[in-house]
């Protein structure tokens, strides 16, 4: 029973971080009225919603079972990895939107799950914003965007493909796709208060049809090249290096699994 209520409350408190990150990215949209200024004063807030729904996700795991404890500990050491990989990004600059992180998000993901794949992504970037001083308002969207590439990467699994010709190109596929929508998510956190963009720009009252137009316009006109050299980076590294990743993360799972049976008897 007691699982079963942990189990119940982990997954509410992901459904809760999930919903406050679709309201921040759209709530724009919804009070027109709002200025820039106070728009970016609710990043904050975002801010320590999300790193707080992050630490209790991450307590209600631990206190689960030995299993999620060891993970817990991986996803520590993962995240650190991925950090630091940030930061050799951002002293050597690659071209375009490529950038190295990804690749164990969407991995990882894959083989242990999609709360896993979320608090990948989320605490990579917050780390790494720490590492880098990369903080400011546009952060806790780049939380939310990397947990949602690193808890999509999950539903993979549906094919099972694990282990089979195929499950590479389905992340590789998945790679590209992200390449593209992170940044034109990424977008919309500033662009409702954009000014000077002409018939680029949200007005207040334009139809969801003519807003999207718009928003197509400006997308092309200033990210799009960028964000097809970070997708042709996703869709390399996956190739060249999915195979093996994979491998190695499954025997860290058959091995925790393997302890915690063991332990258990």
């Amino acid at each position: 029973m007691k699982d079963r209520k942990s189990i119940l409350l982990s997954s509410l408190i992901y459904l809760i971080t999930n919903l406050v990150g679709l309201v921040g990215f759209f709530y724009p949209f919804f009070l027109p009225l709002l200025s820039a200024d106070r728009a970016q004063a609710a990043s904050p807030w975002l801010m320590t919603l999300l790193v707080g729904f992050c630490f209790v996700a991450l307590l209600l795991e631990v206190q689960g079972d030995a299993l999620n404890a060891r993970f817990v500990a991986l996803l520590g050491v993962l995240v650190a990895l991925n950090a630091v990989l940030r930061f050799i990004e951002t002293a050597i600059p690659g071209p375009g939107g490529f950038s190295p992180i990804f690749f164990l998000i969407l991995t990882t993901g894959y083989v242990f799950g999609a709360r896993f794949g979320f608090l990948m992504g989320a605490l990579t970037l917050l780390v790494s914003a720490l590492i880098t001083g990369g903080v400011g308002p546009w952060l806790p969207y780049q939380m939310f965007t990397a947990g949602w590439v690193g808890a999509t990467a999950a539903g993979l699994r549906v094919f099972r493909l694990e282990g089979r010709r195929g499950e590479v190109a389905l992340l590789v596929a998945l790679g590209a796709v992200w390449g593209l929508f992170y940044g034109m998510l990424m977008n919309l956190y500033f662009w409702p208060f954009a000014a000077g963009l002409g018939d680029q720009q949200w007005t207040a009252g334009l139809s969801w049809i003519a807003g999207f137009q718009r928003y197509a316009a400006f997308y092309v006109a200033t990210s799009l090249a960028w964000d097809i050299v970070g997708a042709l980076g996703n869709v390399l590294l996956l190739s060249f290096f999915a195979a093996p990743t994979l491998r190695a993360l499954r025997r860290f799972r058959r091995r925790f699994t393997f302890i915690y049976q063991a332990e258990a008897l």
